[in-house]
C-alpha cells in the first residue's frame, strides 16, 4: 500500500513547534486508614458524577472481506475525537457521567480481513469534561494487557485489527516504565508528569504511574486449574499452549501449595477431575496428559465445579490464597454464556478471603474476549492472553508466578481531582470500562482491581489548561488519591499526592524516553479504537496523527531501540497506520525485553 501522496498532503499538519526543557515531576505520598469522604478540591467543592451507565450489547455481523457496518454517534460526540497538530484545541463539551453505553461486535469474516468469529465489546471513547461541570475522575486501576497482545498476535499473522478490540489502557499497561519502588513495603510509589501534547502544542498531557512494592509472602496457595477441552480447542495449538501453561504453573508451585484440575467440554469430565493435592501428584500429571479436545463448551459447568473444589480447599486451609485459573478461547455455547450469569450461578460470598478468578485466553479465530475479560474483572482477578507455548512458560515461570500469585492490593481504585483554576478541561485516555461513579470511590467492590506484588499501572490524561497554568514552570494541577484493601487483613488503606509537573515542557524535551513512549502508545491506540465513530474530516486528521506519532516513535529509537518491546510496538504502529491509510470513513477496504511479566 503506497500512501506517499497522502502523507505529503498532510505534511503541513504534522509540524510541531516544540521548545523548553523538562524534568521529572516530584512525588509525595502518605498512607493511612481510609476515610468515609472523598477528598475535596483545593479550590471549591466539586459535584459527584452519576453512576456508570448500563452496558448494552449489540451484535454486528459481516461476511467475507466486506467492510463492517458503520457505527456512528451524533456529530457532537465525535468533534474532538482526534487532537491532530494544526487544529484548534478541542472545546470541551458536557461530560458523560461515565463510559458511553457499550456496543459488542461479533464478526464472521474470512480471507485477509479480521479473524473469523471473534467477539469484542466497543465501549466508545470518553469525551472531554469541563472542570466547572465536573473536575473529578474516578476509575479502577488496570493491569491487564490482553488487548495489546491480541493486536500484536493478529498483526504478526497478517490480520486486520478490529478497532473494537483495542482498549487503550491495556496497550499502555503492557509495558514496563521502570517506576521507582515505594519507600516501604506497604504503600505505592506514585509518579506524575505534565507536558505539552505531542499532537497539539496548545494542549497538554499528564501521566500518573502507580507502582506496587515487590513483597515476599510465604502464604500457601490453593490453585484450581479449569481447562477447556472442547472441540474449538482443536484449532491451532490451543491445547498445547494451555497444557504448557498448566504444567509450568504446576512446576512453579511449592510443596506447601495445593493444586486441583477440572476439565470441561459439554460438561465436566469427572474422570479427569482431581481435587486439591500436592502439585507433583501422579493424578495431576495424568489429567494434564489426557487434555484432548472434543464436544461443546460449557464454561459454566467448569467454573461451578472449580468454585466448589476451591471453596472446600479454602475451608480446609483458611490461611491460603485461593486462585481459580480458567484457560479457554471463551467460546461458551452450553448453559449460561453471559459472564454475569456464569459468575452468579456459583457466587463467592467470602469477601475476606476471596476466590480470585484468573482468565487465560488462547487462539485467534473463534475467540470471545468479552467473556474472558469480564469474568476476570468481576471475579476479582486478571486476564492474560497467550500466543504460544514459549510465552506460556515465561508468563508462569517460577519467578513471575511468585509475583503474580502474591496479591498486594484488593479493590484498588483511584480518584483524580483537577484544579478548576488551572485546568479548563480533561479527558482520560482509555479506561472506558473501568470508569466508575465518584460516589463509589469510598466503597469496596469486587470489580475494582486486584494488584499483585510488583504490579504497576499507568494512566494518561489529555488536558486543556488555562493560560496562567501553561506558563508555569512547575505547578500542582490537582490531586490523586488511591484506595485499596489489604488482601491478608481486609484493612482499608489510602494514599494521596499532588499531580505535579512542568506544563511548559515540550514533548521532545521530556527527560524520560519511556514517558514519551507511553504517551505515543496511549494516543495511537486511543485514536485507532475510535475509528468506527470518525467522520470524513476526523479520518483526515487521524491519518496525519498516526504518521506524526510514528515519527515521534522513530525519534526514540536511539534510547529504546534495543528493547524487544519497542521494536514490537514500532511494527504494530506501522501496521495500524497502514490500515488507517487503506480505510475510508465507512470502514476497512483492504486487508530485559521492556515488557512486564
Amino acid at each position: 500500500m503506497t500512501n506517499a501522496f497522502i502523507v505529503a498532503a498532510f505534511a503541513s499538519l504534522l509540524l510541531l513547534t516544540l521548545a523548553c526543557a523538562g524534568s521529572e515531576a516530584e512525588t509525595v505520598h502518605t498512607r493511612g486508614p481510609a476515610a468515609d469522604q472523598a477528598p475535596a478540591s483545593r479550590s471549591q467543592p466539586v459535584p459527584t458524577q452519576a453512576a456508570a451507565s448500563q452496558r448494552q450489547q449489540v451484535t454486528r455481523e459481516s461476511a467475507g472481506s466486506e467492510a463492517p457496518v458503520s457505527r456512528s454517534q451524533p456529530a457532537a460526540a465525535t468533534t474532538s475525537a482526534s487532537s491532530a497538530s494544526g487544529r484548534p484545541a478541542p472545546t470541551p463539551r458536557q461530560p458523560q457521567s461515565a463510559a458511553p453505553a457499550a456496543r459488542s461486535t461479533s464478526r464472521e469474516t474470512g480471507g485477509q480481513g479480521q479473524p473469523s468469529a471473534t467477539t469484542f465489546r466497543d465501549y466508545g471513547r470518553l469525551d472531554f469534561t469541563e472542570t466547572d461541570v465536573d473536575s473529578v475522575s474516578t476509575f479502577s486501576l488496570d493491569t491487564d494487557r490482553t488487548s495489546y497482545n491480541l493486536a500484536l498476535s493478529w498483526a504478526k499473522e497478517g490480520y486486520e485489527i478490529d478497532p473494537s478490540s483495542v482498549r487503550a489502557e491495556e496497550w499502555v499497561n503492557a509495558f514496563d516504565y521502570q517506576y521507582p519502588p515505594p519507600e516501604d513495603g506497604g504503600s505505592f510509589s506514585i509518579t506524575t508528569d505534565v507536558f505539552r501534547h505531542p499532537l497539539d502544542n496548545r494542549m497538554h498531557m499528564a501521566r500518573i504511574g502507580f507502582q506496587a512494592p515487590m513483597v515476599l509472602d510465604a502464604t500457601p496457595l490453593n490453585v484450581t486449574l479449569v481447562l477447556d477441552s472442547s472441540g474449538s480447542m482443536k484449532e491451532g495449538n490451543r491445547v498445547e499452549i494451555a497444557r504448557a501453561a498448566a504444567e509450568t504453573i504446576r512446576d512453579s508451585l511449592s510443596s506447601r501449595d495445593r493444586l486441583a484440575i477440572v476439565q470441561f467440554t459439554t460438561g465436566v469430565k469427572s474422570e479427569l477431575t482431581v481435587d486439591h493435592r500436592q502439585p507433583g501428584d501422579r493424578d495431576i500429571s495424568r489429567s494434564l496428559d489426557r487434555l484432548n479436545p472434543g464436544g461443546s463448551t460449557n464454561v459454566q459447568a467448569g467454573l461451578n465445579e472449580a468454585v466448589w473444589l476451591a471453596d472446600q480447599a479454602r475451608r480446609d486451609r483458611p490461611d491460603a490464597y485461593n486462585y481459580i485459573i480458567l484457560m479457554s478461547d471463551g467460546v461458551a455455547n452450553v448453559d449460561a454464556t453471559d459472564p454475569f450469569a456464569i459468575l452468579g450461578s456459583s457466587p463467592d460470598r467470602d469477601a475476606q478471603n476471596p476466590l480470585r478468578i484468573i482468565t487465560v485466553g488462547v487462539g485467534i479465530e473463534n475467540y470471545n474476549d468479552v467473556l474472558l475479560e469480564q469474568l476476570a474483572q468481576y471475579g476479582n482477578g486478571w486476564y492474560r492472553y497467550l500466543d504460544d507455548e514459549d510465552q506460556a512458560r515465561i508468563t508462569f515461570s517460577r519467578d513471575n508466578w511468585l509475583a503474580l500469585s502474591t496479591p498486594f492490593a484488593d479493590q484498588t481504585r483511584a480518584q483524580v481531582i483537577w484544579d478548576p483554576d488551572l485546568v479548563r478541561a480533561w479527558r482520560i485516555v482509555g479506561y472506558e470500562n473501568r470508569v466508575t461513579s465518584d460516589a463509589s470511590f469510598t466503597e469496596e467492590r469486587r470489580e475494582f482491581a486486584e494488584l499483585f506484588a510488583g504490579a504497576s499501572t499507568t494512566v494518561y490524561y489529555e488536558l486543556e489548561l488555562w493560560s496562567e497554568a501553561q506558563r508555569a514552570r512547575t505547578t500542582d494541577l490537582g490531586t490523586v488519591e488511591l484506595r485499596w484493601t489489604d488482601p491478608a487483613t481486609a484493612r482499608p488503606w489510602r494514599q494521596h499526592t499532588s499531580v505535579t509537573g512542568q506544563p511548559d515542557t515540550s514533548f521532545d524535551y521530556l527527560g524520560d524516553p519511556l514517558t514519551r513512549f507511553g504517551a505515543i502508545v496511549a494516543l495511537s491506540s486511543d485514536l485507532y479504537s475510535g475509528i468506527p465513530d470518525f467522520g470524513r474530516q476526523e479520518f483526515t486528521y487521524l491519518l496525519g496523527d498516526m504518521y506524526s506519532l510514528l515519527d515521534q516513535l522513530q525519534a526514540l529509537n536511539r534510547d529504546l531501540g534495543r528493547m524487544q518491546a519497542y521494536n514490537d510496538f514500532y511494527f504494530l504502529l506501522e501496521y495500524i497506520a497502514a490500515d488507517v491509510a487503506d480505510m475510508t470513513p465507512e470502514g476497512p477496504s483492504g486487508t530485559g525485553s521492556g515488557y512486564k511479566p
